[in-house]
């Protein structure tokens, strides 16, 4: 994913800065505690495409 684009994308939730996953398949909201997937390249900023996550094991980059 662009480092660019992960600056400018925050999460439609809260507004929260997101982090990509260390598999770089994810970006992850701490404050909703939220996995939003990347398909093909392409974030899904969709909540209700989103998974929960435990907050003290989330996989981070």
């Amino acid at each position: 994913m662009d480092h660019k684009l992960l600056d400018i994308l925050v999460c439609p939730i809260c507004k929260g800065r997101l982090q990509l996953t260390a598999d770089r398949q994810g970006l992850v909201c701490r404050g909703d505690k939220l996995v939003f997937p990347i398909e093909d390249g392409i974030p899904i900023m969709l909540e209700s495409r989103a998974a929960p996550i435990d907050s003290d094991n989330a996989p981070m980059a």
